[in-house]
């Protein structure tokens, strides 16, 4: 085992972080391990990662010479950061147990502490490759190490990483719920009309739909062209002056619902630039006219549905005839029939009819809807994005929406914010060193 006296080198920079998972998971040399002033400690348990205010972990068993003590431990980088934190000053302080540091410039004479030092108990190893990762500007920052973790470790970890994702999205669908009183219809809305936008749109598309009301939607149901009049009016593209005849007869359809109901501005504009022309705002707006054309109170035929084909049948949507021959008003195209696609009907179970069936079921208690929300992401291909390709190239497999999803949420929360040391790739990459 290598190990390295930290005062002496440069090379690393030593975080409060690093120094937590060190002694969560007992990544130091144990061997004769004594405080500061001599006396012999065995850590029976490092204790709880405490995340409110107050020491560092909580509930630790640790023995001193021939006593137990049981009580909580706090870590710092320099010793002399206890004075500097007033933590003598803390009641929270006061079942301190022992002061683990990773340089000990200053010790804690209150309450005569024990303090542990780290500093030269650590494998270089260990620090050489936090570092690395920490300095990586590679896809993932253990890019070159991955294929080493264990099938059981991934597994175990997908499962963790699809939880928190469903979790965090829940939250979103749960704060549209207090921004509508509760309206589930109004909610599918607003996040399937933001994921009609695609990226690019999705924010202005959403901003739309909150213009527009369920209930007045309704109304005109039964007319293509009113909807489509109220999508695109309210989405900003009838305010220029075209020749054509159906941009002529939707402008003067939105005008006279816009007073009739007074409908509010919508201050978001929507864009065309560097998209394909079958995601142009248009052709998007006209298929989710065609949506609300065809369908009636989609959130509860979303969650009857028994299965995945059912709500796929929902979403199987296509353009008004005018948008078969255009792309944009006033300028004809090549005749082509436009629906909706598999991919983009898929993307939209993903990213909104799930989300909102799976919050549902967890506000109500109904186990059975959200493992059938599960189901249809496993019942479905993974998505198909730059995230997905790059862990397709790296030979990390992806099968099902399932792992599509769990790697989205590894990607972004845990590789691009640097939390290494609480992934669990990152803890068993850095255990085969420690």
């Amino acid at each position: 085992m290598v190990w390295l006296k930290f005062a002496h080198s440069s090379a690393f920079y030593m975080t409060e972080k690093l120094l937590q998972f060190i002694w969560q998971f007992m990544y130091f040399n144990q061997h004769e391990l004594c405080t500061d002033a001599g006396e012999r400690i065995y850590v029976i348990f490092p204790g709880n990662l405490n995340k409110n205010q107050g020491p560092d972990f909580l509930d630790a068993k640790i023995k001193i010479g021939y006593a137990l003590w049981i009580g909580n431990v706090e870590l710092h980088i320099h010793a002399s950061q206890w004075k500097k934190h007033e933590h003598g000053k803390d009641l929270n302080y006061n079942n301190v147990i022992l002061h683990v540091v990773w340089e000990n410039d200053e010790s804690v004479q209150e309450r005569n502490i024990p303090t542990l030092i780290l500093q030269d108990r650590v494998s270089i190893l260990l620090l050489q490759k936090y570092n690395e990762w920490m300095e990586s500007s590679g896809f993932i920052h253990c890019q070159s190490q991955i294929e080493q973790v264990n099938g059981l470790v991934w597994a175990s970890w997908k499962d963790r990483l699809l939880a928190e994702r469903m979790h965090r999205k829940a939250a979103v669908v749960e704060q549209l719920l207090k921004e509508n009183n509760d309206h589930w219809e109004e909610t599918i809305w607003w996040l399937i009309a933001g994921n009609f936008g695609t990226k690019v749109n999705s924010a202005a598309f959403e901003a739309m739909a909150r213009t527009l009301p369920v209930p007045l939607l309704a109304k005109h149901k039964n007319n293509l062209v009113q909807l489509e009049a109220m999508l695109m009016g309210q989405s900003g593209l009838l305010q220029e002056n075209y020749y054509d005849d159906y941009f002529i007869i939707l402008k003067k359809e939105y005008q006279f619902l816009k007073l009739k109901y007074g409908l509010p501005e919508n201050y978001q504009p929507v864009h065309f630039l560097r998209m394909r022309p079958v995601n142009f705002p248009t052709i998007r707006l006209s298929q989710l006219a065609a949506l609300i054309h065809v369908s009636t109170h989609l959130f509860s035929r979303f969650k009857e549905a028994n299965n995945i084909d059912e709500v796929k049948k929902l979403l199987d949507v296509q353009c008004s005839d005018y948008w078969s021959e255009h792309y944009v008003f006033d300028e004809p195209s090549l005749f082509k029939k436009k629906p909706l696609g598999q991919q983009m009907i898929e993307n939209i179970i993903i990213n909104s009819v799930v989300p909102v069936l799976y919050t549902y079921g967890k506000i109500y208690k109904q186990e059975s809807l959200q493992y059938k929300t599960l189901e249809w992401l496993q019942g479905m291909l993974p998505e198909q994005n730059t995230i997905i390709s790059q862990w397709k190239q790296i030979n990390i497999e992806v099968q099902t929406a399932l792992d599509s999803q769990a790697l989205i949420e590894l990607k972004t929360q845990y590789c691009e914010t640097k939390s290494c040391l609480q992934c669990a790739i990152g803890n068993s990459l850095l255990k085969r060193i420690s």
